[in-house]
This record gives C-alpha cells, structure tokens and sequence, in this order.
C-alpha cells in the first residue's frame, strides 16, 4: 500500500491539566509508532476562541499533528480514541497527500502545454510611433468660402 500523508487537528477542554493533556498526545504517538507511522509534525496551537459552542465551550485548546503511513486503519483507530476521550470535545482528519497529488499532476500538465506552444518572437518595436488619426474637420470649414464651381483635379 501507498505511503498516505493526513493531517489531524483536535480540540481538548480549556480547562484540562497539562498532565492529562500529555496523556492523550502520548497515547496518539503510541497507536502511531505501533502501526509504524511517522508522526512529522506536531504542535501545540494554545487556547483559542471556537466559531461556536462545542458541548457547552467557547474556547479550547487545539493540537495540530501531521501523520505519515502506509496503514488505512490507523486514521480510524486514532478517531476511536479521540472520540471516547471526554477531555476531546472536537476532532479532525484530513487526507493530504491526494490534493498534493492533483497538484503535481496539474503542473507536470501545464508543463507539458508550455513546451508543446510555439514560442512568441518578441515583437520589434518601430522606430517612431505611429502618429494619431486626426479628427475630422468641421463641415463649414470644409466648404470654399467662393461661390465658384471648381473643376475636379483628374
């Protein structure tokens, strides 16, 4: 199977000592190194305001990891912890690495496009600009001031 890169963000009660918050990052690192995952990343974000109300909270405390593996089941067996741990009041997982996929292939496609266009030759630039129309005349001024018929120049 694939190597997959997912990224997940949990959110724990403002209110939870560090060391159970430890608890819950150890037991994650634990299920990970089992399965022979690689955690790459892994941050403490601090205490935030939430858009909304999550079981009765304003505020909490957001963790972010970023987790690389070849094991599918792994995403669902970190959820299941998350999900019967009280302290979690909200949880999140996203695959990562199909998007960086489709932006690999989008480019090598624009790539290949770039080369198969023919090149533009710069265009060279006149030696002075091209002078601008003139408006036309009025059609008073345009009239001979004589009353005269004048033969037309053949």
């Amino acid at each position: 199977m694939e190597e997959r890169l997912y990224d997940l963000i949990f959110i724990i009660r403002p209110a939870t000592p560090e060391e159970e918050i430890k608890k819950v990052i150890s037991a994650l690192e634990a299920v990970c190194h089992e399965k022979g995952a690689k955690i790459e990343k892994s941050e403490h974000w601090g205490t935030r305001k939430l858009a909304y109300k999550v079981q009765k909270h304003r505020e909490g405390i957001y963790f972010y990891q970023q987790v690389r593996t070849n094991h599918g089941e792994l995403v669902h067996e970190l959820e299941r912890r998350l999900g019967v741990q009280d302290i979690v009041i909200k949880y999140q997982t996203v695959r990562l690495d199909e998007d960086l996929k489709r932006q690999k292939k989008l480019t090598h496609k624009r790539e290949v496009r770039a080369a198969r266009r023919p090149r533009r030759a710069t265009p060279v630039a006149p030696s002075a600009p091209p002078a601008a129309p003139q408006p036309p005349a009025p059609a008073a001024a345009a009239a001979p001031a004589s009353k005269e018929h004048t033969a037309p120049a053949v």
